[in-house]
């Protein structure tokens, strides 16, 4: 069964309906958020429901299919052209396919003739109360199935207990697993702090640390060794910053910090004492002892990073830098090259693509944030791009050459050669 909803619309209606989507997406802010008890529940009750081997609770953007929540894959993510969810997408319907070795879109797919031997899918739009797809509740199976009306009301009913959770997060203002505040509560009160700062003209920093090979911890040892080391970090986190400092999440690995009436040298001190309580500091569990480390980026209120936004940009990049430098360290965005440049920037979500090689080679990408002078932006795999490409913001007629500041394996942050 296959949708026919949008199959009659035109490009450009395609265009504005995904254009629409990214914007309601952009305004959640709920992508890359840390895993959710509530939402594990829900792919545990797919599998139990429809006797299938994988649940699946998903969200897409421009570029990527991300996994809020996933039972029965190993992955966290697949990119966009590469998921059977972009059916449900693009045609913003619910797809079942009872074998897909019998169907002519998917039976050529590797992942119905690779390793993951996926036979049976199911999926349903996760839809807003606008009517904004973004992203898909899926039962899969690894062998055929059929699907009843009555199954696929219920999928249809997790989907919207899926959605009112996520409405429900939006209100949320600590992380459950390691009581810093959520991404959007520290966002929100970084704000009011800034405002502060810029009135009285007192100093404000920003920190980023992301727990380095954080994947490998929960490859190795488990999830649960990977929240005791989020727990710890966190711990260690809150035991060393004043009262009136903010602490957040995020995402998964990657906590942030902002210290008001704290100057650039100050920040650096702070920073360097975190680094070394985090790696000096074993973690017991049922899978023995574990130690851990996280690299740093330090950004400062300026005449130019006046807003978090582009403080978080700022300090993301240099967060990279020390990643890209071996990883343990601290890297002050100031320290970087002079011409670097991450001017004020906004948060956006764009469909993107990336052209190098005499334009013969495309990456999709999705733009994060967006400057006059700079971009953030996500990719599945940063590994080949060249020093220098052309970013193109799909269906906005723009254009720019770039040459990169900063990357890890799937962030990217740029500046435009003007």
């Amino acid at each position: 069964m296959v949708a026919t909803k949008a199959f009659g619309r035109s490009s450009e209606d395609k265009r504005k309906r995904e254009f629409e989507r990214l914007e309601a997406l952009e305004q959640l802010d709920f992508l890359d958020t840390p895993r959710d008890d509530g939402f594990d529940r829900i792919v545990r009750l797919i599998k139990l429901f429809f006797t299938v081997e994988i649940g699946l609770v998903s969200l897409v953007d421009s570029h990527r299919q991300w996994y809020k929540a996933c039972d029965g894959l190993s992955a966290d993510e697949v990119p966009r052209q590469d998921s059977f969810c972009r059916y449900v997408v693009d045609e913003e319907e619910a797809m079942v396919v009872q074998d897909t070795t019998r169907d002519p879109r998917f039976m050529q797919h590797p992942s119905v003739t690779g390793d993951s031997h996926i036979r049976f899918y199911a999926g349903v739009p996760l839809k807003t109360r606008d009517g904004h797809i973004l992203g898909t509740v899926c039962a899969i199976d690894r062998h055929p199935k059929s699907f009843s009306a009555r199954d696929l009301a219920i999928l249809q009913e997790l989907a919207g207990a899926a959605m009112d959770r996520i409405e429900l997060l939006q209100s949320a203002a600590t992380d459950s697993l390691t009581e810093a505040l959520t991404r959007r509560a520290f966002k929100q009160e970084a704000d009011q702090f800034i405002s502060l700062a810029l009135r009285h003209q007192h100093d404000l920093s920003c920190i980023v640390l992301d727990i380095d090979h954080f994947k490998n911890v929960n490859d190795t040892h488990g999830h649960a060794a990977g929240d005791d080391a989020l727990k710890a970090v966190a711990s260690v986190c809150k035991a060393s910053l004043r009262a009136g400092d903010l602490f957040g999440r995020l995402g998964g690995e990657e906590f942030s910090i902002l210290l008001p009436h704290a100057d650039r040298e100050r920040a650096i001190a702070v920073a360097e004492k975190l680094r070394m309580a985090i790696c000096s500091q074993s973690i017991i569990g049922s899978y023995g002892a574990l130690n851990v480390t996280a690299s740093f980026g330090i950004s400062t209120l300026s005449i130019v990073s006046k807003d978090i936004e582009t403080l978080l940009a700022q300090a993301d990049a240099a967060m990279y830098h020390a990643k890209h430098s071996g990883r343990n360290r601290c890297v002050a965005w100031s320290s970087m090259p002079a011409n670097h440049t991450v001017g004020t920037r906004r948060r956006v979500l764009k469909a993107g693509s990336i052209l190098f090689n005499e334009r013969r080679s495309t990456m999709d990408c999705t733009i994060k944030s967006l400057g006059v002078d700079s971009a953030g932006l996500s990719v599945s795999n940063s590994v080949g791009l060249p020093p220098e490409f052309t970013l193109a913001i799909k269906g906005e007629n723009f254009e720019t050459l770039c040459k990169i500041i900063a990357q890890d394996r799937q962030n990217v942050e740029v500046a435009f050669k003007l």
